[in-house]
């Protein structure tokens, strides 16, 4: 009998510190995503942790292509839980670096879309989507780039992200390539010449189009609701070149060999419920994919009528080569 109630001990211990549940004092979550969702450490994190009596760690990363690199550099002895942030091209990596673990969350028969679930393995999950779209002053514009032409006798006049290391860099390469076809290249030795600079992210382009370093910047045409809404009024302006948009998705990953699927399922659940989802348009400025009702403002966000896209498997199969080619196009400006 003391041997059974030792045994029994042991066993409790060992459920306590590896286990997250609402019972549990002393667990944790790591989580990875990119610095412009930093939004939720605040506003989501701490209703997740009083949930599910974990605490949560978030990690920055400067890009989404960084954190796949850092979760490849951790294959063998993962440091985190959740990746977020994961787009279709990442995804294709992550497979193939066996990444991610399946989940398919009970939540996602409320996304309003099944067109937005792009990987039907449930490697990720989507929980938001938005259009990319160029954003400009139009104090100094000299002209409105309702076609990609458009841009062309306006030097270094725009800020796009590196495509290397940015999921919207990525994307917007990926618009071209969809507009061009297999004469994208020669549209880019054209327009390489508009381009002012290329950072590796997202926000630290947003940083410099906001000091006035261009007067244009790759975006999502949710820009103009943004300057609305925290500027009280249109300070900026969205368009979609070519009236063809390509549409970003997001998703939320667990990472294989994490030691904390029961919590890291249930935040990919939480990000899927009603209370985050909610939170989406007016932090995120992007599309929640659930249905739901949205900010009045969002009126002002662009919903393109037509959509263009590349095959998942066809840029599985030229990313590398893809991305090889711009760098070669951009070295030579």
């Amino acid at each position: 009998m003391k041997r059974l109630m030792t045994l029994i001990l042991i066993l409790l211990i060992f459920l306590a510190t590896t286990a997250c549940s609402k019972n549990s004092t002393s667990n944790s979550l790591t989580i990875y995503t990119y610095d412009s969702f930093s939004w939720f450490t605040e506003k989501m994190v701490p209703e997740f942790e009083r949930e599910h009596n974990c605490t949560v760690k978030v990690i920055l990363f400067e890009s989404t292509s960084k954190i796949i690199t850092r979760l490849i550099l951790e294959k063998n002895n993962p440091k985190a839980d959740i990746a977020i942030g994961i787009t279709p091209t990442m995804l294709a990596q992550a497979i193939s670096e066996d990444l991610f673990e399946k989940y398919k969350s009970p939540a996602v028969n409320s996304i309003k879309n099944r067109s937005l679930i792009f990987d039907s393995e449930f490697y990720t999950t989507p929980y938001d989507y938005g259009a990319l779209a160029v954003v400009y002053n139009p104090e100094t514009v000299k002209t409105i780039p309702n076609n990609f032409s458009d841009f062309l006798d306006q030097p270094k006049s725009l800020i796009i992200q590196d495509p290397r290391t940015s999921s919207t860099g990525t994307d917007f390469l990926l618009w071209t390539i969809a507009i061009y076809g297999n004469e994208w290249k020669d549209f880019w030795r054209d327009f390489r010449h508009t381009v002012l600079t290329a950072p590796a992210g997202w926000s630290e382009s947003f940083a410099k189009f906001e000091a006035g370093e261009a007067p244009m910047m790759v975006s999502y045409a949710t820009d103009t609701a943004y300057s609305i809404h925290n500027y009280g009024s249109s300070t900026y302006k969205t368009v979609i070149p070519g009236q063809k948009a390509y549409v970003q998705i997001e998703g939320v990953s667990l990472v294989k060999g994490s030691q904390n699927f029961k919590p890291g399922k249930a935040f990919i659940d939480f990000m899927l419920s009603d209370q985050f989802q909610k939170e989406i348009p007016l932090n995120q400025w992007m599309f929640p994919v659930i249905d739901m009702e949205l900010p009045e403002v969002f009126s002002h966000a662009l919903v393109p009528d037509k959509t263009v896209s590349i095959p998942t498997a066809e840029i599985s199969a030229n990313l590398e080569k893809w991305l090889k080619e711009w760098e070669d196009i951009m070295a030579s400006r």
